[in-house]
């Protein structure tokens, strides 16, 4: 482990500890500030510098330098999914995106800029598309209601569950139905990055290079259970899914029975 590795996993448990204490109160109170809280954030944001810069005099020097982070996570805006904080990883180790029930969306410029920054130019490994139990997008897209601009958005979902009704609707209970389709969304939205072209070019690259152990980015469906904090990993058969439906969506020509690029190209594995 390099120095700086160290010097981030160390602050990384000073910032964790000093997350467990209690909240400085604000001198300022409603009736004085109507920006009170902001203020207090800004307290906390000045007390975590003093304690860090305490640890490692170094850390923001070295962070100041650049990122290389390893990983980029594609989760729900849910403000009890937190990243950095339930995989426990330092600053400049997470690339993130979240969005609305975590989607990946063809034609989402946002999404799409952040996968082709971190793919083809922080050269990330793992792609983390991380859902979870409890999400109120997929509950919303489970409803026949109508949610203004958010109608749009939950489409995705619904078409996703249209694409799984016989399985879903096999389901009973409603609350368990809802876990299975937060599963699947993952699952989807799995299959979803590896359609883009940024992910399919890297992996083409990567496989087979001596430079490299093995093809990236891997793209991994996790599912986040904020009743109990954990963090389960899906099971996702890609050399199935991409055999059947590697015809329709893959970008380079390949032999999808032996994972061999035609034309003496190089060759590739699934994710």
């Amino acid at each position: 482990m390099t120095l700086f590795a160290m010097r981030r996993l160390a602050a990384s448990a000073s910032r964790r500890v000093a997350a467990h204490r209690p909240v400085v109160r604000s001198r300022w109170t409603p009736g004085d500030d109507p920006d009170h809280n902001l203020e207090l954030i800004l307290e906390n944001n000045k007390r975590w510098v003093a304690e860090t810069n305490e640890m490692d005099p170094e850390f923001f020097t070295e962070l100041g330098k650049g990122q290389a982070p390893e990983y980029l996570y594609i989760g729900c805006s849910d403000s009890r999914v937190v990243a950095s904080e339930m995989l426990q990883l330092g600053l400049g180790q997470l690339f993130v995106h979240r969005n609305v029930a975590n989607l990946v969306v063809a034609n989402d410029l946002n999404l799409l800029s952040v996968l082709n920054y971190a793919v083809a130019h922080l050269d990330v490994k793992h792609i983390l598309v991380t859902g979870h139990y409890d999400c109120g997008g997929v509950r919303a897209a489970m409803k026949n209601q109508e949610l203004g601009i958010l109608d749009a958005w939950l489409q995705h979902i619904r078409d996703t569950y249209r694409l799984h009704r016989e399985e879903l609707e096999a389901i009973e209970d409603l609350e368990a139905r809802h876990r299975r389709l937060v599963e699947i969304n993952v699952v989807e939205q799995c299959l979803n990055v590896y359609k883009t072209t940024v992910v399919q070019r890297k992996r083409l690259e990567t496989h087979g290079d001596p430079t490299s152990d093995f093809a990236y980015p891997r793209i991994h469906g996790l599912v986040f259970d904020p009743s109990d904090g954990v963090l389960h990993r899906l099971d996702i058969d890609y050399r199935a899914h991409i055999g059947e439906l590697g015809g329709i969506y893959d970008l380079f020509d390949w032999d999808r029975d032996h994972y061999m690029l035609r034309k003496g190209r190089m060759p590739r594995a699934p994710p």
